[in-house]
């Protein structure tokens, strides 16, 4: 049994995590159609981008974390929106150009990046959100491996139109609300350094972006 189906099993992860405020703020300018959320453990992106009418395709090496999505799901009353498959993400065969919309949060995954990005179909958007390397961060990896560098995100997603990049370390209360990475009921304390990256499939000197009025609201 792996760490993570023990995690889900013996619940020190929540079963009901919430999505990135940017993820539910941004979304309204994402493509319509067919969703891919990699590594999806209990379901943080996939039940939700269930609920708001993407039928999504979700992956996840722990047996425990996608039965725990596929309970929540049916709780929801979206399973019918949702396939489950258990593999490896750093080892699945990627199909090219399926996705409108593809989701990573903690999870890291360079060395398969270009692969995910070309299952994105033209003008679909990744969003992508993970942990920093930083000396105040408590929340997430012990060690500096499996963290991104200073802007290693961002240059990973240069070929593709960045809509949205922020790096920020976030002291949450206790109780505050999901999203952040910090998947604990006693959040007081604890630091989450995170790096979030929205970008679309598109090239080109002229485009549209999104607006960002709702910066200023978070």
């Amino acid at each position: 049994m792996t760490t993570w189906d023990e995690r889900f099993r013996d619940g020190d992860y929540p079963r009901d995590p919430g999505p990135s405020p940017v993820l539910r703020a941004m979304l309204d300018g994402f493509p319509e159609g067919r969703a891919l959320d990699v590594a999806t453990g209990t379901g943080r992106n996939a039940v939700f981008l269930a609920e708001q009418g993407y039928d999504v395709d979700a992956i996840d090496q722990s047996r425990a974390g996608l039965r725990i999505t596929r309970e929540r799901a049916a709780e929801r009353g979206v399973a019918d929106r949702l396939s489950l498959t258990q593999t490896d993400a750093k080892e699945y065969d990627y199909p090219t150009s399926t996705y409108d919309v593809v989701t990573i949060s903690f999870f890291r995954t360079l060395d398969r990046l270009n692969d995910v990005k070309e299952a994105l179909t033209p003008g679909g958007v990744l969003f992508y959100q993970h942990h920093l390397r930083s000396p105040e961060a408590t929340v997430g990896p012990s060690g500096d491996r499996y963290r991104f560098r200073a802007n290693e995100l961002l240059n990973a997603c240069l070929d593709l139109t960045v809509l949205y990049y922020e790096a920020s370390t976030e002291y949450p209360e206790a109780g505050a609300g999901a999203g952040t990475g910090v998947d604990t009921e006693d959040r007081e304390g604890r630091v989450s350094a995170t790096a979030t990256v929205v970008a679309r499939n598109s090239h080109g000197g002229s485009q549209s972006y999104p607006e960002t009025h709702w910066l200023s609201e978070r």
